[in-house]
């Protein structure tokens, strides 16, 4: 491995402190506003000489490009650090920047030069990515405002963007720094497997005897599996759509505030301006889809929850505990489970124990090795040491926790370094509370020719190890972690010209359809066997065990599939109101939980007496705050895109090396640098339809 030690690139570093990070970022700004002053004075737009994309545009690319190096690192701590200064002075930073990119995106002195160059745009000979920056570099102005009249109209929609950059850096911090649970005693726990019990805090004082359930997924999410007792999950549901409560007006404010901002745009509502720069193009498009798909599931739906119901029936009756025909919110993870353990002889604890962490994770990259041709070499401490500009292995990791890799191109793709990869896998106090996938350093073009590589991160809340086990994944925790590790390898083979266009920089309709793909190797059985090793006899998941797994693949699939609808339904419900008196009086609380029951069809505490107000679960609702405002649908629309590039390529060599290399050429190297649906079509040799994704969810298209 000798020709891997010497990356040609240093990784970054996390040494930030609180003050350095503020006054970096700072520094940044001034950097890029000293850019944009020097066009402006050297260059008038009606200078037909000078108004070229060489002279207006690269500067401000170049500049976007080194600046991108350093801004994702200062506000990654917000995400990440376990020092709550650090991560105060991160988020401190992403607002200084985001206040910082209205102002400039609203300079109309720039833009008069950017739209001289627009204005020739045909006779400027301009390469695909190029014509392309150009394009979308305009229309940014005019979408932050700039097509309104200079005044109060103006100032007013300057106003609602810097409010909502506020409203979603605090609002994801709320749910960074939450910290809730409960206590129970150890019966209340009943069914609860014991060595999860035991690594649990113990209470004190009025809680002495009981044990602390906090709302993270390696607890919350096996609670609600295994809790033998209803009233015990019942708690648990309802206090975790709760917390987090000071986000409810945060939210609200949000939806009034984008409402108000579209309409001073001119356009209907919120959803139709996010809508028109995506694939789907129309919120009449997104519409008919969630419907349809509705409609197609509906049945299946129901057919489920009847099958559910009648699973739960027998397990209370085995228990001797009275049955009151309902079937609550509650009840969906713990029966679930139970049916697919008595129905499909599969305890998913039992799996678990063929898929410990390291292991899983090193049988993945050997798959992306083989597929699409990378090299994954793993730094240790004294690997860290060496390619530290510092000369300090620790300050090229943001915590003693994660694990680093350097990335190649195999010999046979010419031995060249791709980049860093990170992951970050298991829960702390402050960390980010999900799976996702971030970007540290995009890649780019230099201004020499040379290529700047790219260093992306796995942040993960996989349980700890134990001294008596490894970090064991469940079978659905390897196909999370599958999904987001092929985020970070959209964000690896990248190849584009400017840093904008890298990666996973693409609409968020179609983001998703790379990783989604990706998922299909964790149902794929000769993948399955290859990821596993039992954690104490290293030996393979039996191959009976494995085909037991894979038949649950779609069991219960309408009911999931619904409850994303759901989700999707919501999020252009509230981004679409008839007019923006509408929105004022909509409470989303009331919105959310009444259509769960309508579109899902699960009973909630409502059936108990409780208003319809009883949760708050847009509070916890990142994603519509994060950037998949009116955007959500793009989970289930991008998986038309995934299941037609899977069943027609890889379902039935999914280790095809030929067309994985294609795969990442054709479809992961173009990042957002052309249109989605272009890529889509040079990949599939056709236009994508629906007809595999049906097809895979067992309903008739």
């Amino acid at each position: 491995m000798a020709q891997y030690a010497k990356p040609p690139q240093a990784p970054p570093t996390f040494i930030g402190t609180k003050d350095n990070i503020v006054s970096d970022t700072k520094a940044l700004c001034d950097k890029t506003r000293s850019v944009l002053d020097k066009l402006v004075a050297e260059i008038l737009p009606n200078d037909t000489h000078k108004t070229t994309f060489e002279d207006v545009l690269l500067p401000q690319i170049y500049d976007e490009n080194q600046s991108a190096l350093t801004s994702r690192v200062l506000g990654f701590y917000q995400y990440v650090s376990s020092d709550a200064e650090l991560r105060n002075a991160s988020t401190e930073a992403e607002t200084i920047l985001d206040e910082f990119a209205i102002e400039m995106g609203m300079r109309e002195d720039v833009f008069k030069l950017v739209d001289a160059v627009f204005q020739k745009k045909d006779r400027l000979n301009l390469d695909p990515e190029s014509l392309r920056l150009l394009e979308k570099e305009r229309k940014s102005y005019i979408q932050n405002g700039l097509s309104l009249p200079e005044g109060p109209q103006r100032d007013r929609f300057k106003e609602i963007k810097k409010r909502l950059s506020q409203i979603q850096i605090e609002f994801q911090k709320n749910l960074n720094e939450e910290n809730g649970g409960l206590f129970f005693t150890r019966e209340e726990l009943d069914g609860i497997p014991n060595d999860l019990i035991d690594t649990w805090d113990k209470g004190t004082g009025e809680n002495e005897g009981k044990l602390r359930v906090s709302f993270k997924y390696p607890d919350l999410f096996p609670a609600m599996k295994f809790a033998t007792r209803s009233e015990t999950r019942r708690k648990i549901f309802i206090a975790n759509e709760n917390k987090c409560t000071r986000n409810s007006a945060l939210f609200k404010e949000a939806i009034i505030l984008r409402d108000e901002a579209a309409r001073l745009l001119g356009y209907p509502d919120h959803a139709s301006f996010r809508l028109e720069d995506k694939m789907a193009k129309t919120s009449k498009v997104v519409n008919d889809f969630l419907d349809d798909l509705r409609q197609r599931l509906v049945a299946g739906g129901k057919k489920e929850t009847e099958h559910l119901l009648e699973v739960k029936k027998a397990e209370l009756e085995a228990r001797g505990e009275p049955f009151d025909g309902k079937y609550y919110l509650w009840d969906a993870r713990f029966y679930d489970r139970i049916m697919i353990e008595k129905e499909y002889s599969i305890d998913e604890n039992k799996i678990a124990e063929y898929f410990p962490l390291q292991q899983t994770v090193a049988g993945m990259l050997s798959i992306f090795e083989k597929i699409f041709g990378f090299v994954f070499v793993e730094l240790k401490a004294e690997d860290r040491a060496r390619i530290s500009p510092t000369g300090k292995a620790e300050d090229i990791v943001w915590h003693e926790d994660v694990i680093m890799f350097s990335v190649w191109d195999d010999q046979s793709a010419g031995g060249e370094f791709v980049g860093y990869l990170y992951l970050d896998m298991h829960p702390r106090q402050g960390k980010y509370g999900h799976a996702a996938n971030f970007n540290i350093q995009p890649g780019f073009q230099e201004r020499d020719g040379s290529r700047w590589y790219p260093a992306t991160a796995l942040v993960c809340n996989f349980s700890k190890p134990t001294p008596k086990k490894p970090s064991l994944l469940k079978h659905d925790e390897v196909v999370t972690l599958f999904h987001e590790l092929g985020h970070g390898i959209h964000d690896l083979a990248a190849r584009v010209k400017f840093s904008r266009f890298h990666g996973t920089s693409t609409v968020r309709d179609f983001v998703e359809a790379p990783s989604q793909m990706l998922e299909n190797w964790c149902w794929t059985p000769s993948q399955i066997e290859a990821l596993s090793g039992h954690f104490e006899t290293k030996e393979k998941i039996p191959r009976d065990l494995v085909e037991k797994l894979v038949a649950t693949k779609n069991v219960n699939g309408a009911l999931f599939n619904l409850r994303q609808l759901h989700f999707g339904i919501f999020d252009m419900a509230v981004h679409s109101p008839k007019s923006h008196e509408e929105v004022e009086n909509l409470d989303p609380s009331k919105l959310y939980n009444e259509l769960r029951t309508e579109i899902v069809g699960f009973t909630g505490p409502e059936a108990q007496g409780e208003p319809s107000t009883w949760g708050n679960g847009p509070a916890t609702f990142g994603h519509l705050i994060g950037g998949y405002d009116a955007g959500y649908y793009g989970y289930l629309f991008s998986l038309v895109y995934s299941t037609d590039m899977f069943y027609s390529v890889f379902r039935e060599n999914p280790m095809d090396e030929k067309e994985g290399r294609r795969y990442r050429h054709t479809v992961l190297e173009k990042g957002g640098s052309q249109e989605e649906m272009k890529t889509l079509e040079q990949f599939l040799g056709r236009k994508p339809n629906s007809e595999a994704f049906y097809k895979d969810l067992g309903i008739t298209a």
